[in-house]
């Protein structure tokens, strides 16, 4: 299974909420355990204006560049607009590209035609893991919420726009609505976007999904993976996807500091094993990619994102639960 990675990820932000660190201490994790081999990673390159185009505004890829920002959108933003974040968020951008790729290609697809050498020999699993990505509250025009650029909707539009998928369904369980990716795929009737979320939680404003279900304060597993096991079967029906697209957010945890509902380490696990294995049960690639996590213990974070690549390689191996 090819996990996408890069160290350049790992931006100083300062003293903040936002751990940029997991990303690494998940890969490091993967390797001390053998969940995967040092083989199985590749580095994404970034994407070029082009492709951000597809999704952002011409206006905004100037401001980035020119970090031409007022106060209040870097306010907004709530992480620093530098050049550094920028380069990652594009590198990023480029990383949930790539992963979509990789796991068409391992479909049997022709999503991973264009894949370079040195990336192919990575591509032989239908489902791909980004320790990276899931930045959905990103609109064409603004970022917001942690998000400069929304590398879901990115790579949804360029997928789409490629001719590499013809339709595609973005599955986002991640603690937050993904206002962004609602936004920047509304018109797109070839992706389905499925947010289930905390309801009275970021963002105030919600623009609609296809298929949005707000929760409760609190919800415990049993609860949230009834709800699930409701809802999915109908996204995977709706949008008669060839790709999925899955927002593996660790901040449903209850221990986690932007979030308000009460899943555990196990009942997450769980909520993968469920998305995957549907998923895959529906006949479509799987891209993943880590979305939130701001656990008290940054340890609960990065021990909840490791479980989901471990699901995704049980899947990929066909093992049992």
């Amino acid at each position: 299974m090819p996990v996408v990675w890069s160290p350049a990820y790992e931006v100083d932000i300062g003293a903040h909420v936002f751990p940029t660190r997991k990303y690494r201490l998940v890969r490091e994790r993967l390797l001390a355990e053998g969940v995967v081999g040092e083989e199985a990673f590749v580095r994404p390159e970034p994407v070029d204006d082009r492709v951000l185009g597809t999704v952002h505004t011409a206006e905004f890829l100037r401001q980035i560049r020119e970090d031409d920002f007022s106060l209040q959108e870097r306010l907004t933003l709530e992480v620093p607009s530098s050049k550094e974040v920028a380069e990652a968020m594009r590198l990023c951008c480029g990383g949930t590209v790539l992963a979509c790729r990789l796991a068409l290609h391992g479909r049997g697809a022709d999503g991973g035609r264009d894949l370079e050498p040195r990336v192919r020999r990575a591509a032989g699993s239908p489902v791909a893991v980004h320790l990276g990505g899931g930045f959905h509250h990103a609109f064409p025009d603004h970022g917001e919420g942690f998000c400069l650029l929304n590398d879901v909707a990115v790579a949804a539009a360029e997928l789409l726009a490629s001719g590499d998928v013809g339709r595609i369904a973005v599955v986002d369980l991640d603690v937050h609505h993904g206002n962004g990716t609602a936004a920047a795929l509304a018109e797109e009737e070839r992706a389905f976007t499925f947010s289930m979320h905390q309801e009275r939680n970021y963002p105030a404003v919600k623009p609609p999904s296809d298929l949005d279900v707000g929760l409760p304060d609190g919800m415990d597993d049993q609860s949230y993976l009834d709800l699930l096991e409701r809802h999915l079967p109908e996204v995977l029906d709706a949008a008669r996807a060839e790709l999925v697209l899955y927002l593996a957010g660790a901040d449903p945890y209850c221990e986690d500091q932007l979030g308000g509902l009460g899943l555990t380490v196990d009942g997450l696990r769980t909520r993968d094993r469920m998305v995957l294995e549907a998923s895959r049960s529906s006949g479509a690639a799987v891209a993943v990619v880590l979305a939130g996590g701001y656990a008290l213990d940054t340890s609960d974070t990065v021990e909840i994102h490791l479980n989901t690549c471990r699901e995704a390689v049980r899947v990929t191996d066909g093992l049992p639960s």
